[in-house]
C-alpha cells in the first residue's frame, strides 16, 4: 500500500461521462464542470437525470459527439460490474473508472468474465452526506477527503494517471490500495460504524419519548449515520460480508466478555476488566487522524451557553476569532426546558484558559 497527496487541477481535459447521477455522480459532474471539463451525464432515471442536468452537473449523453477521455460508473454496487464492463465495450479508447464503495468482489467478477482491464481502475471517494441524490450534490464535496484507488495487476499507467486526477482535479487527497486492502480497511472504518449505529437506533423503537427527552449529544452522535439508505447498505455489506463478519466475530468477543462481566459487577476483577474495556476504548480513539489528516491531538472543551435567539452563534464566533483563537471542532446541543443553547468547542490546550477568561470577561457564560 502506497500513499500520496494529489490536490488542485489535475490533467483532465475530458470529455468526461459519468454514468449514475446520485449525489457523488452529480457531484463529480459538478466539481469538473467548475474547473473546465466538459461533461456528460446518464442515469437510468430520466428523473434524476434532468434534475442533474439541470444543477448544471452536465449535459446529456445523447449530445455527446466524440469519444471521452474518462468514463465514471456511479452506479450501485450491485450493477457495477455490468456496467463497467458495457462502457469499456461502449467506449473503446477511454478509461473506466467506478466509485463503488466496494472494490474486491467486483474486480473478481469482471475477471472472471474475461474482461481487459488494462483501461479499468476501480475507486472509491470517501465522502458522502445524509442526503442522497443529484439534489443533494455539492461540486466541493470532495476537497481535502480521502480517494482511494485500487488498481489490478493489469491496469496500464495511462489508467491509473487518469484516475489519479480525476481525484485531484476535484481536490481530494489520493491513496492506493489494493482492492483486498481497501475492503478491509472500509470494513471497519466505515461499514463497522454503520452497524452498529443501527444496531443501537434500533433499541429506540417504541422507547417512551419522556425516556428520549433525556437523549443528549452522545446519542445524536452515535446514531447520526443510522438514518442512512437500507437499499445502498444492503448491497454494501453484501459485497463485504466476509470482511465484515471477520470484524463482528472480535465485536461479538467484546460483547460476550461485557455481558459476562456485568452478570457478577461485584465479582473479584469485574471492575478491573470494565475499566480495561472503556481503556481500550480510549487507545483506540486516541488513534483516530487528527484534523486534515494529521497525527491525532488531544484538544481542550469548553461549553458556552448562548440565548436561543438569531445570531448568537455567528457572534460568538467572531468574539473567538478576534481573541485569536482558532475553534478545531464544534457541536451544538440545547438545554431541557430551558430557552438557551449549549457550543461545544475544542481548542489547543495552550489556548483553553486564554479563551475561557477572555470569554467570560465578555460577558458569556462558559462551562468547563
Amino acid at each position: 500500500m502506497s500513499a500520496f497527496g494529489t490536490h488542485g487541477r489535475g490533467h483532465l481535459d475530458g470529455p468526461v461521462v459519468v454514468l449514475g447521477t446520485g449525489l457523488l455522480g452529480a457531484s463529480i459532474g459538478l466539481g469538473l464542470r467548475g474547473r473546465g471539463v466538459p461533461v456528460f451525464l446518464f442515469d437510468p432515471s430520466p428523473t434524476n437525470q434532468a434534475v442533474a442536468v439541470d444543477i448544471g452537473a452536465g449535459r446529456p449523453l445523447a449530445e455527446l459527439d466524440q469519444e471521452p477521455q474518462l468514463v465514471v460508473v456511479a452506479a450501485p454496487p450491485d450493477v457495477t460490474a455490468d456496467v463497467v464492463e458495457k462502457a469499456l465495450g461502449d467506449y473503446p479508447s477511454a478509461v473506466v473508472v467506478d466509485i463503488a464503495s466496494v472494490k474486491a468482489t467486483i474486480q473478481a467478477e469482471l475477471r472472471e468474465r474475461g474482461v481487459d482491464l488494462t483501461r479499468y481502475v476501480g475507486t472509491h471517494p470517501m465522502a458522502g452526506r445524509e442526503k442522497s441524490g443529484p439534489v443533494a450534490a455539492r461540486g466541493e464535496l470532495f476537497t481535502s477527503m480521502p480517494w482511494v484507488i485500487c488498481p489490478t495487476e493489469e491496469t496500464g499507467s495511462a489508467a491509473l494517471q487518469a484516475a489519479r486526477s480525476l481525484a485531484g482535479d476535484l481536490g481530494a487527497t489520493v491513496s492506493q490500495f489494493t482492492a483486498d486492502e481497501h475492503d478491509e480497511a472500509v470494513a471497519l472504518v466505515s461499514h463497522l460504524p454503520q452497524i452498529m449505529s443501527s444496531l443501537l437506533a434500533s433499541r429506540l423503537q417504541g422507547t417512551p419519548m419522556h425516556a428520549l427527552s433525556l437523549a443528549g449529544n452522545g446519542l445524536r452522535d452515535t446514531t447520526r449515520i443510522a438514518a442512512s439508505d437500507p437499499t445502498l447498505w444492503v448491497q454494501i455489506l453484501g459485497g463485504n460480508a466476509n470482511k465484515v463478519v471477520s470484524i463482528l466475530h472480535g465485536v461479538r468477543e467484546d460483547l460476550n466478555r461485557l455481558i459476562g462481566t456485568l452478570e457478577e459487577p461485584l465479582a473479584p476483577g469485574a471492575r478491573l476488566d470494565l475499566a480495561q474495556l472503556i481503556s481500550e476504548g480510549n487507545a483506540g480513539q486516541a488513534r483516530i487522524p487528527g484534523k486534515h489528516g494529521g497525527p491525532p491531538q488531544a484538544y481542550s472543551w469548553l461549553t458556552i451557553l448562548v440565548d436561543d435567539k438569531p445570531g448568537q452563534i455567528a457572534h460568538l464566533l467572531t468574539e473567538i476569532g478576534e481573541i485569536g483563537v482558532n475553534v478545531e471542532d464544534l457541536r451544538l446541543d440545547h438545554s431541557s426546558g430551558q430557552n438557551v443553547g449549549m457550543v461545544e468547542l475544542s481548542v489547543l490546550p495552550s489556548k483553553h484558559d486564554l479563551l475561557v477568561e477572555a470569554l467570560t470577561d465578555r460577558g458569556w457564560r462558559v462551562l468547563q
